[in-house]
């Protein structure tokens, strides 16, 4: 952690990604390069421009930061994919050096000192609203970062040191929820205001919006809680309820995006280096779930393995030698609003949180008999009606016999069997309950691999089909990769806060260590 990400007015340096914007962003339509700290003191335009360069960065929108982040690692792990590129050992249960330091660099070098310039410059400017967004939008970036390796910089980042020490992760769950106190007050105080309209990508600037959003990311990180604090989880789960979450799919959240800063899986579908995973094949197609059309493509060779269906999932973990052969055109590719615009494509917004999300939160809530404002088997229906609304073009008749559904998943292949046999029909029995709710969460979700893989990790839902082989000596091919273990460039530069971090860990730093939170 040397001083390039320290000293705060080299974050806009250091990228050019807002070199160009479409209409609806046309205040930021100014050269990163010619900014300095003194005139972004002197401009919330500007303050804006790194506000919005902060969300696309944080959520990694540039397409090979977003690959070798999410793509690799998390969506592939949560089984939504299976790469087919023989040269990626991902999916092998091999955390590629390279692409973590990147992946660590990509949200170090350049999201958290975005966001902590916006914090501080609207603190010291007295922009209530601008400050809790920016709050809101710290703890989100952050609690990604956190899921994915545990004890992380987090409390002293910035602090004019070369190094900088790691906050543990039950620390900086206890600060998010603190600082999600100071954003909902303040939101609170000015629910008609507004801040950064020009420039923000999320939600227009929108203070009672980013109200909602506050108090809806309050009831992701009090359920991520429940099974190490429960009694925490209770009170942040319940404080959000009251206090106003998504409820219809109008509030959903994105990160919009232009003809210059794109939807990365626009551009990394043009790769061919994944496909559908065979988890994937066998629950929406069990499910004869309407999303499966808009997920996935049908394979280019058709129904490849007799099952009497053109939409092929590949078994992760394949080895090298089985994707020498290409395995892109019997197996399903993604559906075409992902594909690239001059192929049909939309370039659609990424979305960081919707409506049957929170729904899904709220029935898990209910089941450990919480405040939830309804029944576990009413908000779960609800979640699924929200999805179906959000995804297809489903009718209500269609989409009360999906809910009552007592369909089955099958197997990806003939011979192969499904990793579980619960129905959409909500089930009399709690645990069968919560799978049902986790795995409903991972439709609806989709493709958010990297909420998807904590999810995982937390509740042990959807059951995975066991890899075809794991190269990793800490992690077989039938158990879950826990975390990402430290990359190397923090040996190198902050080594001793490193080392610190990972003496707190009882079983090392291993992909088998699971995290606090991940204690069921």
């Amino acid at each position: 952690m040397k001083n390039l990400f320290i000293k705060l007015s080299l974050c806009l340096v250091s990228s050019s990604l807002f070199l160009g914007c479409t209409d609806d962003f046309n205040e930021l339509n100014i050269d990163p390069l010619a900014l300095d700290l003194g005139k972004l003191e002197e401009s919330q335009i500007l303050q804006g421009q790194a506000f919005a360069q902060a969300q696309y960065v944080s959520v990694n929108g540039l397409h090979w930061r977003f690959q070798i982040t999410q793509n690799l690692f998390s969506d592939i792990w949560c089984q939504y994919f299976a790469t087919t590129h023989s040269g990626f050992d991902s999916d092998r249960y091999v955390q590629v050096g390279r692409w973590a330091d990147l992946a660590w660099s990509s949200f170090y070098g350049e999201a958290a000192p975005q966001i902590k310039l916006v914090e501080d410059l609207t603190e010291a400017n007295g922009n209530e609203v601008g400050n809790a967004m920016a709050k809101i939008l710290r703890v989100h970036a952050y609690h990604r970062i956190t899921d994915y390796w545990g004890a992380v910089p987090y409390s002293e980042f910035g602090n004019g040191e070369l190094s900088v020490p790691y906050d543990s992760q039950e620390s900086i769950y206890m600060d998010f929820f603190t600082t999600l106190d100071d954003a909902v007050a303040k939101l609170k105080a000015n629910q008609s205001g507004s801040s950064f309209t020009g420039s923000d990508r999320m939600l227009g600037g929108d203070a009672s919006r980013w109200l909602t959003f506050a108090n809806s990311l309050r009831l992701r990180l009090a359920m991520r809680i429940k099974y190490v604090d429960p009694a925490k989880a209770k009170i942040e789960a319940e404080k959000a309820i009251s206090d106003g979450v998504i409820m219809s799919n109008e509030d959903n959240v994105f990160v919009e995006v232009d003809e210059v800063n794109r939807n990365p899986l626009e551009t990394i579908t043009d790769w061919g280096e994944f496909r559908m995973s065979a988890l994937s094949e066998s629950i929406l197609e069990g499910y004869q779930d309407p999303r499966l059309s808009l997920y996935f493509a049908p394979a280019i060779d058709g129904d490849s393995d007799g099952d009497g269906s053109p939409y092929e999932g590949l078994l992760n973990g394949q080895p090298k030698v089985a994707l020498e052969t290409s395995q892109n055109a019997n197996h399903s590719d993604l559906g075409t609003q992902f594909i690239d615009v001059a192929k049909g494509g939309i370039n659609p917004p990424i979305e960081l949180m919707n409506a049957a999300e929170v729904f899904f939160l709220r029935a898990e809530g209910a089941l450990e008999g919480w405040a939830m404002g309804g029944t576990a088997k009413e908000l779960y229906e609800e979640g699924i009606r929200a999805s179906l609304t959000q995804k297809t073009s489903a009718n209500s008749v269609s989409i009360e016999a999906y809910i009552n559904s007592t369909a089955t998943p099958v197997a990806y292949e003939p011979g192969a069997q499904p990793t579980s046999n619960i129905t959409v029909a909500f089930s009399n029995d709690a645990e069968i309950q919560l799978e049902q709710i986790i795995t409903q969460k991972w439709i609806a979700i989709y493709p958010n691999g990297w909420e998807s893989w904590a999810e995982l990790r937390r509740t042990g839902y959807p059951r995975q089909y066991t890899r075809v082989q794991s190269e990793n000596p800490d992690v077989a091919a039938d158990e879950i990769m826990r975390r990402m273990v430290y990359v190397q460039s923090e040996f190198d530069t902050n080594g001793e806060a490193v080392q610190a971090a990972i003496s707190l860990m009882a079983e090392g730093d291993k992909n088998s260590t699971k995290l606090w939170w991940d204690a069921k």
